[in-house]
């Protein structure tokens, strides 16, 4: 099968081979990152290491989007920002406090742990509505807090939320005051996983400087390969004093680029003109149809609306089997079983329609 891509903005791109929904990670680079990708290799040589006019351009960029002299740094991937952020945030005796569902807690293979020299993760576990949607609350941060303070318990220091949460959802600018209002009650930093950030503040309609640091963030890692880079995130850092010494920390975890330039200009093409807002926005779009479609078909239950760009909902087993074989792919870990059917920056309608064609098709097989 064959789709003709179209970037958010409407400008066509030429594809082959069916859209998938299991990964914001499947799609390709938007044209305007891969733009200036290859400016920045048109432009000569450069300068190593970050010391290049890309990278002091992306991060003066990033720095107009939060509206304060943030540190920025750009690394490979997620892990890394993730795990390197809360390693300067840690030491070994130190934990970290994070949903059950948190990447740091369930997809990144001890990242954390290893870059932090053993600083401990705390899974906040409790049935509140909001732990079903993905989220940390005050309540279950204070209980966590406050459960020991003795000599032999990994002393609490970090609290980490992803923005949006790995369910779909997205903390409200109310509720990350809140949680960062506890974190500084008992004097924690505030991490915030951003691999889709552009997505939340797509739904929410804030500025980013009104989701972060006006409301207690102290590091975001901005994601930046699911919002249509080919590669980078960017790790930001609203206080200079828990920066210090992260370029050696970068470093020695190998996640300094030599050419960094081929990291950080795709960021150019991504801020310039909204992009990044333009994508998340598309996503979004697209989950919205996906869900809309998916409630109308007998059999399937949808979990919750999504504020972001993943959809989740319970599929018969037979209808699972029956879909890959098809050809779709979607992942299944996530969600108690559920399947979850990811928007990326470019999906178009028709993928959508097709993916919702096959499913009608196997649901009426299935029930009938």
């Amino acid at each position: 099968m064959t789709t003709s891509i179209q970037n958010a903005d409407g400008a066509p791109a030429a594809a082959t081979g069916r859209q998938q929904f299991a990964s914001d990670n499947y799609a390709g680079a938007c044209p305007q990152a891969l733009h200036w990708l290859c400016e920045a290799n048109a432009s000569g040589h450069e300068p190593a290491y970050g010391d290049d006019r890309w990278t002091q351009r992306a991060t003066d960029m990033l720095r107009q989007l939060f509206e304060i002299e943030c540190d920025v740094y750009f690394v490979f991937n997620g892990t890394a920002a993730n795990s390197l952020a809360l390693a300067s945030l840690c030491q070994s005796y130190h934990s970290v406090i994070c949903s059950p569902v948190a990447h740091i807690e369930t997809d990144e293979c001890g990242g954390p742990e290893f870059f932090s020299n053993g600083s401990k993760l705390l899974v906040a576990e409790n049935e509140s509505p909001a732990a079903q949607l993905g989220k940390l609350t005050p309540e279950a941060i204070t209980s966590l807090v406050t459960k020991r303070s003795d000599i032999h318990y990994p002393r609490p220091k970090v609290v980490s939320i992803t923005q949006a949460t790995e369910m779909g959802t997205v903390y409200s600018v109310d509720e990350v005051h809140a949680i960062s209002r506890v974190a500084k009650e008992h004097q924690l930093r505030v991490h915030m996983d951003g691999a889709r950030f552009a997505n939340a503040v797509a739904h929410l309609g804030c500025s980013p400087a009104d989701i972060t640091w006006r409301a207690g963030v102290d590091v975001l890692c901005f994601g930046g390969t699911k919002n249509g880079l080919p590669v980078g995130e960017a790790v930001v850092f609203f206080d200079h004093k828990l920066s210090e010494d992260f370029a050696w920390r970068v470093k020695q975890a190998g996640q300094l680029a030599s050419k960094m330039r081929f990291i950080s200009a795709p960021w150019v093409g991504l801020l310039e003109h909204e992009v990044w807002l333009h994508n998340a926005r598309h996503a979004n779009a697209m989950a919205q149809k996906l869900y809309a479609g998916l409630r109308a078909i007998p059999g399937i239950t949808t979990l919750h609306p999504p504020q972001a760009n993943g959809v989740f909902a319970h599929l018969p087993p037979t209808a699972v089997l029956a879909m890959h074989a098809k050809g779709w792919k979607f992942y299944q870990f996530i969600a108690g079983g559920g399947c979850r059917f990811m928007c990326a920056w470019d999906t178009t309608e028709a993928s959508v329609e097709a993916l919702l064609a096959d499913l009608r098709a196997v649901m009426g097989a299935s029930i009938g």
